[in-house]
């Protein structure tokens, strides 16, 4: 960092996955980035800039040409379309789509806030509530099982097509697997997004993973962090041995609800929501300047 705030070209790269090359080209071709300048006379970008180059390419992995994706990823968020759900709606408006089967209207909401703001505000404030909401109403007997399995189809599978290719870059690697017998996994999905804007390489294991595969994808990859992930502590305990074994030659964080009192032995609880541990994180494990 040569500001508070700021970053050179390099750590741009990180942060996007994208190269400096390309973001040079989308600068000079189509205005996307709006650097300063230092005392030194280097362009230094901030994370205003991070943000539209997440859009551009957000847009870019639904279809759109460069120069389209571009005036979309420019464009002030006061000029989105007329009739397009805000941030404090939308919620709602998902809510009511996938309580109706409507997978159309649900992506034409998730579409909507994309293009209008940050994957971390749309994580934040629309799916992470939304999803706890939806466990909650389960519980209680409020939503069918068939409801609730079609939510979570239609969310899985928007959050892992934005996903796409969160394993490239040259930022520090990241392992993320449930625990063993654990299926909920689009709360870890998310937290593997929000870090992916922040310039991580996921190595994403996914649901029900042994406990030993989680040590032998990290033995061969060489992460940053490991983290295990449940939605209960009885996955944790039930494994104790083998996730403190893991825990001495990893660092090891527990996700998800079940961390909360987990109390393992040099394992780190991640116990705020996907965003703001992806933030901590990242903080713990600083980029390099380039």
């Amino acid at each position: 960092m040569s500001e508070v705030g700021l970053f050179r070209i390099g750590e741009l790269s990180r942060r996007s996955g994208v190269s400096p090359e390309l973001l040079r080209a989308w600068e000079r071709r189509y205005d996307l980035l709006q650097p300063t300048r230092s005392p030194g006379g280097l362009r230094l970008y901030a994370a205003s800039d991070l943000e539209r180059v997440q859009a551009m390419q957000r847009h870019l992995a639904r279809g759109l040409a460069a120069a389209e994706a571009a005036a979309l990823a420019t464009q002030p968020e006061t000029d989105a379309a007329e009739g397009a759900p805000r941030v404090s709606d939308a919620r709602q408006e998902l809510a009511a789509a996938l309580a109706g089967y409507d997978e159309a209207a649900a992506h034409a909401v998730v579409d909507s806030l994309l293009a209008r703001v940050s994957l971390d505000a749309v994580l934040r404030d629309v799916v992470i509530p939304y999803l706890h909401e939806l466990g909650e109403r389960w519980e209680h007997g409020e939503v069918s099982i068939a409801q609730e399995h079609f939510a979570s189809s239609v969310l899985r599978g928007r959050l892992l097509g934005l996903a796409r290719g969160w394993g490239r870059g040259l930022g520090p690697r990241i392992v993320l697997a449930c625990a063993p017998g654990e299926q909920h996994d689009l709360g870890l999905i998310a937290f593997g997004l929000a870090l992916r804007a922040r310039g991580w390489r996921i190595v994403y294991l996914g649901a029900d993973t042994p406990v030993a595969s989680v040590a032998d994808a990290a033995r061969a990859c060489h992460p940053e962090f490991v983290v295990v992930s449940a939605v209960g502590r009885r996955a944790f305990r039930r494994h104790r041995a083998e996730l403190e074994q893991l825990a001495a030659e990893q660092r090891l964080c527990l996700g998800g609800a079940g961390a909360v009192g987990a109390n393992l032995e040099n394992a780190e609880a991640l116990t705020a929501g996907p965003v703001e541990e992806a933030e901590r994180l990242t903080r713990l494990a600083p980029f390099a300047v380039a």
